[in-house]
């Protein structure tokens, strides 16, 4: 039987006797989300049509009316004119449909030796590299907004916690250095991501390669890459770049989200550590004087979001035979959302970093609470040349004895504090001091003011 005229609109109309129902034409159809890769496709389409041409596949004439069109079909895609249709499924099969409308059978002459399966590979990498360029870009503008407070804060005093209960005086800008470190990181991860997905699969086709003999290295080099896919089943499979960079967007928010949750937590009245700018704030519909922390709360929140982006994506990977197969098509909506998440995630945390007021003395406060310097007690009596461990035992006994009191560890006298060690002196009181403990930690990767400063230079050279 043969196909009708709504069947021979596909490509691939000419082994179906009849179309797709419309039904199946939406739950095929990728073009709603996939046409983000439109100008990453006519980029690669243009190396692609100027390989063919290289190596005596198309003629001259075919190279120039196919680059005549697709350059008009990137200058309608940026203008919003480009007339897309569901009915031509995908971004490819839109861009190659209009290309045939505009150059006619140069158009049709495109497509050989590559298929949608190496095509939309390479199109997810040329979009993907630019995501992590951007990513980058902004990773660094919150690691120089991250320098820029804890440079302003190195001698500002707070209390240091574990498990969430007070445990030495740090230097603000210290507690801020520890971000830094954390984006450090990501970024690393981020751009090893980029250097394993910066090679090209154009060539491979639809798995085995093509018996017209391309020149795949002309077409990498023209594209930025690397280098090319070695294996043509490999290349069209190979979904690990996506799911690495969301692995790497997944510790991003990670790390976004836990510096989220203590400006919620310093925000509140009960700490009162930080303010932030009312533009990253909004109120409630019925309660006048809250100022609600939303901006922060929303980052803490999409970071689940990325998380179950990896393991959407490891799931849709896990039981693919090789080599391509139509689940991939579900790559896209995860692997876009995590760059839209964490791009904009990290703008506004950029932005909103500038804006935090921060309250010396509440943090200053908090932590001449909680007995924050009786490990410095412990180390002074090490110097004197009592164990560490019988040190311990005497500052946890003298703790015992000022919460009897209702007091603080630092304002017992010394008489008081030589019940529990004879070795202690007058000059103990100096260690007990949230100053003294500061200052004394000026070891590498040390909280003393001095060292964070030294941080700070180091860390600005790193960005520049």
């Amino acid at each position: 039987m043969p196909a009708n005229d709504k069947t021979r609109n596909a490509p691939w109309s000419g082994r179906f006797g009849e179309p797709a129902t419309e039904l199946v034409q939406r739950f095929t159809a990728s073009v709603g989300f996939d046409r983000r890769l439109a100008e990453f496709d006519v980029e690669a389409s243009v190396a692609h049509a100027r390989m063919l041409h290289a190596v005596g596949v198309i003629a001259k004439g075919d190279l120039a009316a196919i680059e005549k069109g697709l350059a008009q079909i990137l200058s309608e895609i940026r203008a919003g004119s480009f007339p897309w249709s569901e009915a031509h499924e995908d971004v490819h099969f839109n861009i190659e449909r209009r290309l045939t409308e505009l150059v006619g059978e140069p158009g049709k002459r495109l497509h050989t030796a590559r298929s949608r399966n190496d095509q939309v590979a390479t199109d997810v990498r040329l979009y993907l590299r630019a995501a992590i360029d951007q990513a980058l870009a902004l990773i660094k503008s919150v690691q120089r907004a991250l320098l820029e407070l804890a440079d302003a804060h190195a001698e500002t005093v707070m209390p240091g916690y574990t498990h969430l209960q007070v445990a030495q005086p740090v230097s603000f800008g210290h507690h801020l250095l520890a971000y830094f470190e954390m984006l450090a990181r990501d970024a690393q991860r981020l751009a090893d991501c980029r250097k394993r997905l910066n090679r090209l699969p154009l060539g491979a086709a639809a798995l085995a390669g093509t018996s017209f003999q391309i020149d795949r290295l002309m077409v990498a080099k023209e594209l930025g890459f690397d280098g090319v896919c070695e294996n043509s089943i490999d290349a069209v499979s190979d979904r690990d770049f996506a799911i690495e960079f969301c692995a790497g967007a997944a510790l991003v928010m990670m790390h976004l989200s836990r510096f989220c949750e203590e400006l919620i937590l310093w925000t509140n009245p009960r700490f009162g550590f930080v303010e932030l700018a009312d533009r990253f704030c909004t109120g409630s519909s019925i309660m006048p004087q809250k100022k609600n922390p939303d901006v922060a709360e929303l980052i803490r929140g999409k970071t689940g979001r990325v998380n179950g982006h990896v393991v959407a994506l490891l799931t849709l990977m896990k039981a693919q035979p090789l080599a391509y197969n139509r689940d991939n098509q579900e790559d896209k909506e995860p692997l876009f959302d995590a760059v839209d998440t964490l791009t904009l995630s990290l703008a506004v945390f950029a932005e909103m970093l500038p804006g935090i007021k921060v309250n010396r003395e509440e943090m200053e406060a908090a932590a001449r609470q909680g007995h924050a310097t009786a490990t410095d007690l412990a180390e002074y009596l090490v110097r004197k040349g009592v164990p560490f461990r019988e040190a311990h035992e005497a500052v946890a006994q003298a703790v015992r004895y000022a919460e009897s009191r209702g007091c603080q560890l630092a304002e017992l006298k010394v008489s008081e504090l030589q019940r529990f060690s004879p070795a202690i002196g007058k000059d103990a009181l100096a260690v007990l001091t949230l100053e003294g403990s500061l200052q004394s930690r000026t070891h590498l990767g040390g909280t003393a003011p001095v060292r964070v400063k030294a941080a700070i230079a180091k860390a600005r050279k790193s960005l520049a």
